[in-house]
């Protein structure tokens, strides 16, 4: 039986994509799987691949002419030179085992990450949260802004980007310029192998301790990857674990890093030789829809006197200005003009299910966001509550493996509650089974909030197994001027449809003539749920 190791090396820095031969991407329609599988078939590369089902990314690929076979069989694998697995996929696939007797190269889908990276400089965005959205600003930079080698940027995104009218963009892309912006994903250790011209640690907040055991151990692999660093490692130091990790590097390495923080210096202590860089005068004024704040930037990388950068952006919360200040040191270090990559990251929509508005029905917004990690849940609740001062929060949330919410139960109770009114919906097990956590539910949460000192655990938080009828419940109960989250990194996007279907078929039972109107992402689905266009502009009274 085929040796799994996702941090094994398959490939040297003088290889090239040009000598994988016909490649198969085992489980192709996966969010990271399918962007390589795209980039590698733009670089000429013969690339077909298998999924269990059928997708809108799987749908893609097809349209690009890239083979989708369903089902996972041996017969898939015939002719293929290699063969790509992710950490989802055991040995005992029968893909792989076909591969394994056929004599494919059989790599995981790092080493073509690592692959794609060479000849090219490459950013790396690695943390618990933060990866997609600071990865999307930085090819969003780089694309509206960059000049001469800079434009045109490949990236390697394990998610969609925001664009204009309601589109989105797709997270992959092989360009011509030479530089490679990717997602490095830290779940399996396999991050280690990457040797990026800049490294970006967003936060390394202990995760995915099923792997690592031990937040010493997730600390060690993050000092390990900005070892491997080429010129700059980029670090957010208000997180505790990323200062962990600054203090623990070899001074050689601590030297080129750029760590970034909304604290003082001083606040912060012992920076173990890193040039500081500090956002200040950060503020969203309620309804404004704008996060403005400074970033000083020393002469150490701008030169001069250094230089204070005035800052906007259209995503909300305070920790999207430390993404921004992320992307914008980022251009700056390969070259760009510090104003023309402020300028660039003001115009960011957003990374696809990042505080993505989905529609409003009768003044209740509906909004989706990947929150799955507790740090990440609280963020989003914070930047809701300046955007959204005066409203009730509902939250919709789909907890993301059953070991996560083992380790994390009173801490997603913690950022859960600074919600209005909650449901926890059945878990999304990715590559984890109830049998082996069969203590583990979504009760799990709430029975971790009632020790919580707040209000009574009945009256805000509550578990419903079926996220359609949780939906449905949540429509029925939100009035005027509330927000509902959809939150979770599953199949909970879907449910954003259902709430605006179960808001319009609930309003339009309603007595009109408030005068309230009805915005939505999904006119069709209106009509769908039997309300006519007319009728829903009519509005509804508050209450119903």
């Amino acid at each position: 039986m085929a040796v799994l190791d996702p941090t094994h090396a398959a490939f040297g820095a003088d290889d090239t994509v040009h000598g994988l031969g016909r490649t198969h991407f085992i489980g192709i329609g996966g969010a990271g799987m399918s962007v390589l599988a795209e980039m590698l078939h733009e670089q000429g590369v013969e690339v077909d691949g298998s999924d269990r089902e059928r997708s809108a990314k799987t749908d893609r690929l097809a349209s690009l002419g890239i083979a989708v076979a369903f089902g996972q069989r041996a017969e898939n694998v015939a002719g293929a030179s290699t063969v790509v697995y992710s950490s989802a996929i055991k040995p005992d696939n029968p893909e792989i085992v076909a591969a394994h007797q056929a004599g494919a190269h059989i790599v995981h889908r790092s080493d073509i990450l690592a692959l794609l990276m060479n000849g090219r400089r490459a950013v790396t965005v690695a943390g618990a949260h933060g990866k997609t959205t600071t990865s999307s600003m930085i090819a969003h930079v780089l694309t509206h802004a960059g000049t001469g080698a800079l434009a045109d940027p490949s990236y390697a995104i394990g998610g969609s980007i925001q664009g204009p009218d309601g589109r989105t963009i797709d997270g992959g892309h092989a360009g011509k310029g030479d530089v490679l912006v990717a997602e490095a994903d830290e779940s399996d250790g396999s991050f280690e192998k990457y040797r990026p011209t800049i490294a970006v640690i967003t936060n390394a907040e202990p995760d995915h301790l099923d792997h690592y055991g031990t937040a010493a151990n997730y600390h060690a692999a993050f000092v390990e990857h900005a070892g491997h660093a080429q010129a700059h490692v980029v670090m957010c130091v208000d997180d505790e674990g990323a200062l962990t990790v600054l203090r623990a590097l070899d001074p050689a390495v601590a030297a080129r890093v750029i760590a970034y923080s909304t604290r003082d210096a001083a606040q912060i202590g012992d920076l173990n030789g890193a040039t500081f860089v500090r956002i200040a005068s950060e503020s969203e004024h309620a309804g404004s829809g704008a996060e403005r704040f400074a970033i000083d930037l020393p002469a150490a990388i701008v030169g001069g006197d250094g230089l204070r950068l005035p800052v906007s952006l259209i995503v909300p919360g305070i920790h999207n200005a430390r993404n921004a200040t992320a992307a914008i040191v980022t251009a700056v270090l390969l070259g760009m003009d510090p104003q023309a990559a402020a300028t660039a990251v003001g115009t960011f929509l957003g990374a696809a299910r990042r505080f993505q508005i989905r529609g409003t029905v009768a003044q209740v917004t509906v909004v989706d966001d990947y929150a799955h990690h507790p740090t990440e849940i609280a963020a989003l609740l914070d930047a809701a509550r300046r955007r959204y001062p005066g409203s009730t929060l509902h939250v919709l949330f789909q907890p993301h493996l059953f070991s996560r919410t083992k380790f994390f139960a009173r801490e997603f109770a913690e950022a859960l509650a600074k919600a209005d009114d909650v449901i926890i919906t059945g878990i999304f097990p990715a590559r984890e089974k109830q049998e082996d956590f069969p203590d583990i539910t979504a009760r799990t949460i709430v029975d971790a909030a009632a020790g919580l000192p707040h209000e009574p655990a009945d009256h805000w938080i509550s578990a419903v197994d079926d996220m359609r009828t949780a939906a449905q419940m949540l429509a029925m109960r939100a009035h005027h001027g509330d927000v509902i989250f959809t939150v979770g990194a599953g199949d909970i996007t879907a449910m954003g449809d259902v709430l605006l279907h179960a808001l319009a078929a609930h309003r339009f039972d309603c007595p009109t003539g408030d005068g309230d109107t009805v915005v939505t992402s999904d006119v069709a689905g209106v009509a769908a749920a039997g309300i006519g266009t007319d009728d829903a502009a009519s509005g509804a009274t508050d209450g119903c």
